[in-house]
């Protein structure tokens, strides 16, 4: 560390209650925290040198309305409330934010049932605005776009997700950097968190990990399943003088039995245009460069059975995304599906993130938000997306067994 650089604050060895990890969810669950109790101390530990470096800080910046999710399911309650109070917050804050609409394009008629079920679980879900479209519909609305039916989401948004999480850390104050948690204690009355800087002693922990959340849970004494597996997404972006091809977020019918939503296009509130992302299961938890290998994650990977039973069930997907991590024309391709007229010459790279997505021991990827408890000790052991765009609402969730924890 040069002379210039200060060193940041030595965090407490003692407080109330401690949130493990600054992404823009434990900033969210530290600051819900910190409104309920305005009593308690409340810390937060981040493993790494600054908050929100992972998936806060590498995603479409996408605030979703709730389309996909099965309806009654915590992903379709948590999304709506979510996106609401995301919003309200930007708003308050400065924070740019743009309702810019998503249209949904189903390219051929093997499609149409697919689009049917979007529209009923939006529909039941209580989506605003939720429209289907034509072929002319979707020209009026993506004059670059072609398809034979749509779908258009007027709600959904973008935002700047780690503006969001900057706003909410000032609002906590007490995030502590370079604190990766090495060994989790339960004692009689309190839980101690050993980390890089020294040790924490709280009466409660809250885990917000992401892609180490299972890891820390089972330190905590919890089991191992469901594990996490890091999937890798690239993204492209448009050059600046194709931007024009997207006003808003252009997306395809995705597989309902997926998780995943697809090669789509997405216009963030910076100006760019992102194609993408791939995922593919990836050989490190932060593998934001590909040949990024850590032996640890690898083997965890490997070892689990949930990943060769995946893998059994779903090798045509992975090669297929194989292929469009390997091939920029391929991922180029893939959205001239829908976007004719694209072709490589209109991109150049953009960046890599890391989906933290949670896989049973029997191959099922767990496509809802997971919470576990142990003793003293709460986690969330899977929040992808739509997990940023729900943060506030996830908060408001763990507050609540907090709560009952105390």
């Amino acid at each position: 560390m040069s002379a210039a650089t200060p060193r940041p604050a030595d965090p407490p060895a003692r407080c109330d209650l401690a949130v493990v990890g600054a992404g823009i969810l434990g900033l969210a669950v530290a600051r819900e925290l910190m409104r309920r109790h305005p009593g308690r101390s409340v810390v937060v530990l981040e493993r790494e040198d600054a908050i929100g470096r992972h998936q806060t800080g590498r995603n479409s910046g996408v605030v979703h309305a709730g389309i996909y999710y099965a309806p009654g399911s915590l992903k379709a309650r948590l999304c709506l409330a979510g996106a609401r109070e995301l919003e309200a917050f930007c708003h308050e804050r400065g924070i740019a934010y743009e309702r810019c609409g998503k249209v949904i394009v189903a390219t051929h008629p093997g499609e149409l049932g697919r689009l049917d079920e979007l529209e009923r679980r939006g529909r039941a879900n209580g989506v605003e605005g939720l429209r289907r479209l034509d072929a002319d519909g979707i020209r009026e609305l993506e004059p670059h776009a072609t398809g034979i039916a749509g779908l258009h989401s007027p709600a959904t948004g973008i935002v700047d997700f780690p503006a969001v999480a900057r706003a909410l850390a000032d609002d906590v104050g007490a995030v502590f950097t370079g604190c990766g948690v090495e060994a989790v204690q339960p004692r009689e009355s309190t839980i101690v968190l050993r980390h890089a800087r020294g040790h924490l002693e709280a009466r409660h922990a809250v885990f917000c990990a992401g892609a180490w959340s299972d890891r820390l849970a089972v330190l905590a004494g919890a089991g191992p399943d469901p594990r996490i597996v890091p999937f890798r997404g690239e993204y492209l972006r448009l050059r600046p003088e194709r931007r024009d091809r997207v006003r808003s977020l252009i997306y395809p019918v995705p597989d309902p039995s997926l998780p995943f939503l697809g090669v789509h296009l997405t216009r963030h509130v910076g100006g760019d245009v992102l194609i993408g992302p791939t995922a593919l299961m990836a050989p490190s938890r932060d593998a934001y460069r590909l040949w990024r290998v850590r032996p640890r994650d690898l083997a965890e990977t490997a070892g689990w059975p949930g990943s060769w039973r995946l893998l059994a069930r779903w090798w045509r997907t992975a090669l297929q995304e194989l292929r469009w991590a390997a091939s920029r024309e391929a991922l180029v391709a893939a959205a001239a599906r829908y976007v004719p007229g694209l072709t490589v010459a209109d991109v150049e790279p953009a960046f890599a993130g890391i989906r933290a997505q949670a896989l049973g021991r029997d191959g099922r990827l767990v496509d809802d938000f997971v919470f576990s408890r142990t003793e003293r000790a709460l986690h969330v052991r899977n929040a992808p997306s739509p997990g940023a765009t729900s943060s506030l609402a996830i908060a408001r969730h763990v507050a609540d067994e907090v709560d009952r924890m105390l």
